[in-house]
């Protein structure tokens, strides 16, 4: 058997009572036994804290994968940390983002376990000391790291894996006998030096941040993992009949390491390889004299001959004033696989990023697009679109998404279209019900649900958004007594708290609403609603009330995304760009039954090639002149009229995302939308195709295709026998 480790700094899980519930079929009792005690479930299910352990898309892959992996019965283990408080809670006063701990341990958490007899000791610091027995790491200061287990339920199968996060103790002698007996109290405290390194998440999402506090969460995680995972191998008895295996040369087949993405950039790197030096001289010492030269030089040489260049471009090792390690380079140098995460991303890390390796080893390079688990993304938060869908097609599509191509021969039955329609009314009602509760905001329920929630990037364009919004509301000013389609445009995201450009698009958003929401001559034509602190358990509610879903980042920028393909499954249709796994979603559904509009990566190459001038944009489209001259007026900031210029600024003169190239585009395809939205025949066939052709981006499809290509593994969707069944 051979066993996967998924290593991830984050793991997005969100609530576990009713993931649980669903994946041991146990949900239609635990409903009943608690209303027979006078209890309501839903009402227990809000009270479970997020288990917030990621910022975004990739701590919530590593979350869908570990479901995926349990449901295809792999040997799987997550591994991460255990950290005291995970993404910040955001709340808005006075428009603007305050970041608030999230103490999410408070109460306790039920679902893990403390393995106290399996804790770890990981070593930092010291010195290389050299004898007569050769290189020993001395003068270390250790931390332990504690391992606690939370299990994860395959889907109906019996199967249940494990997530294993470590969290960081000092050990009882710590500093003490650096002290007298003046110093001892001064030593008890100083243990939380060490206990720090599981204290809190990093709240940068796709930004790297060279911090000491950082590399040694990395270094922690790692280190404590291989340790167990040789202390797991040495103890199993599976080929072996000593009592303790000695011999590692079985290790390869039997254990199988993945390490979750992250994205490629070598800003910070120099303080980051100090710190390295500090934290771990002797693997610091390993790196730059074993990896480095034996790579570059004799395998690359022996390939391209007498290309230096080539040599140079390609080493792990950047020379200069201060000598680097090229992270990027040594991952791929040290893996038998790398991966984008959706087509368009892995082509463009084949012919640009990584060119070099990719013409060493054209071999090591493949594509695994993203999913997401149909589980917890329809089952769980949309139970009334997966009853209508088993109604037609029954309910094994749930660990087989390909099934619901099924659903392309009702397409046209008027039934169905009309249960369609149904479910998303009604979703739209509980989610409308659920903003008047919490929110104090009336929203009108048949008004078109515009929605982009995601974290706030500059990359993402929720800036293009906004110009959609003020050009939306000018129309209606301009000639009040038209007919519109009413709107109400949704977004929510967190942005990094260093991060000032998203925290002043965060003011922007809710200072467009300040003005939109009260003006008597919009009425309900128009409601921009601000969707506070957007988690995981936000998004259950919010994705199946979603008509339309906001996927506008600039053709080259979003590896994957995987909240479009939550909207996809959930039954909204989608606004885009031609990026990341927007691209085979519009080829599964059909392009026309998607709303594609702006620049290929093709064209914003050319662009780059021709010079970004937005000026021109701005000079010749006047309505897109009106809205940026309202943002720095402060027609939007009575108060602080020049409150948006940084804004402004940056979209005129250094916008690498080239917003005002797309604005255009996006307006015309806006207005598509709405016409086609007055016809909610025509709108419901739409999203019939769209769910039909969603079942590519489930997980399980992501799941099967790594253990098949890369791990070499089976994956099964056998059902191991009950503990309790009868055994024959």
């Amino acid at each position: 058997m051979q066993r996967i480790y998924y290593l991830s700094l984050e793991f997005y899980m969100g609530r576990t009572l009713q993931n649980t519930m669903v994946n041991l079929a146990l949900q239609n009792a635990c409903d009943e036994a608690t209303y027979q005690l006078g209890l309501d479930m839903e009402e227990l299910q809000e009270i479970e804290e997020d288990a917030g352990l990621g910022n975004g898309g990739l701590g919530r892959l590593a979350a869908c994968f570990l479901d995926s992996m349990a449901t295809l019965g792999l040997a799987a283990y997550g591994y991460g940390i255990r950290y005291e408080f995970g993404i910040f809670n955001q709340k808005i006063c006075g428009g603007w983002q305050l970041e608030e701990a999230d103490d999410w341990l408070r109460y306790g958490n039920p679902w893990e376990k403390a393995r106290p007899e399996y804790m770890i000791p990981v070593h930092f610091y010291g010195r290389i000391q050299h004898d007569h027995d050769g290189v020993k790491w001395v003068d270390t200061q250790v931390v332990l790291a504690l391992p606690y287990d939370t299990p994860v339920p395959g889907y109906r199968n019996n199967t249940v894996n494990t997530m294993r996060l470590w969290s960081a103790r000092a050990p009882n002698e710590f500093n003490l006998k650096d002290f007298n007996v003046g110093g001892y109290i001064q030593a008890v405290l100083d243990r939380n030096l060490a206990e720090n390194i599981s204290r809190v998440l990093y709240p940068n999402d796709n930004f790297f941040e060279g911090k000491e506090l950082r590399l040694k969460q990395e270094y922690f995680v790692v280190a404590a993992t291989l340790q167990d995972i040789i202390r797991r191998f040495k103890s199993s008895k599976f080929g072996s009949r000593d009592p303790v295996r000695t011999s590692f040369d079985a290790f390869p087949d039997k254990v199988n390491k993945r390490q979750s993405h992250s994205r490629v950039g070598g800003n910070g790197c120099r303080d980051f390889l100090r710190q390295a030096r500090k934290i771990n001289p002797q693997h610091s010492k390993s790196l730059y004299q074993g990896v480095g030269q034996r790579f570059s030089c004799i395998k690359v040489y022996a390939k391209f001959p007498g290309d230096l260049d080539r040599m140079r471009r390609m080493s792990m090792v950047e020379e200069g004033s201060v000598k680097r390690i090229n992270m990027a380079h040594l991952c791929i140098v040290g893996s038998h696989a790398v991966n984008g995460v959706a087509r368009i991303h892995s082509e463009i890390l084949k012919a640009t990023v990584f060119k070099d390796f990719y013409e060493f080893e054209p071999h090591k390079f493949q594509n695994k697009t993203n999913g997401i688990t149909p589980r917890r993304w329809l089952v769980l938060c949309n139970p009334g679109l997966a009853e209508i869908i088993a109604e037609r097609i029954g309910e094994d599509y749930i660990s087989d998404l390909d099934q619901l191509k099924k659903l392309l021969a009702f397409v046209e039955d008027e039934g169905f279209i009309r249960d369609i329609a149904k479910v998303k009314q009604e979703n739209k009602l509980k989610f409308s019900a659920y903003l008047e509760k919490e929110y104090k905001v009336k929203i009108n329920p048949n008004s078109l649900f515009d929605i982009q929630v995601k974290r706030i990037h500059e990359y993402k364009r929720q800036l293009l958004n906004c110009l959609h919004i003020i050009t939306f509301y000018n129309r209606i000013k301009k000639e009040p007594n038209k007919h519109f389609v009413p709107r109400t445009i949704m977004i929510g995201g967190k942005a990094a708290p260093g991060y000032h450009m998203a925290k002043m698009i965060i003011k922007l958003i809710t200072s467009i609403g300040d003005i939109v929401n009260n003006d008597p001559v919009i009425g309900d034509r128009l409601k921009v609603i601000f969707l506070e602190n957007y988690r995981v358990s936000l998004a259950e509610k919010v994705v199946p009330a979603a008509d339309l879903s906001e996927q506008i980042s600039t053709a080259g920028t979003e590896a994957s995304g995987t909240g479009n393909m939550k909207f996809m499954l959930n039954g909204a249709l989608t606004i885009g760009t031609m990026d990341g796994a927007n691209v085979e979603m519009a080829e599964e559904a059909g392009e026309e039954n998607f709303f594609i509009f702006g620049m290929r990566v093709e064209d914003v190459d050319e662009l780059d090639r021709k010079g970004y001038c937005a000026k021109d944009y701005y000079d010749h489209i006047p309505e897109l002149k009106q809205a940026i001259d309202q943002m720095s007026s402060g027609f939007f900031s009575p108060k602080q009229p020049d409150l948006f210029k940084d804004i402004v600024n940056m979209l005129m003169y250094h916008d690498r995302f080239k917003v005002f190239a797309d604005y255009e585009a996006y307006i015309k395809c806006q207005e598509k939308v709405s016409a086609l939205y007055k016809n909610t025949k025509e709108w419901t066939k739409k999203v019939i195709k769209n769910i039909a052709t969603s079942g590519k981006f489930s997980s399980d499809r992501t799941i099967a295709q790594y253990a098949r290509e890369i791990w070499g593994v089976e994956p099964t969707r056998q059902k191991i026998p009950a503990p309790d069944d009868p055994r024959e």
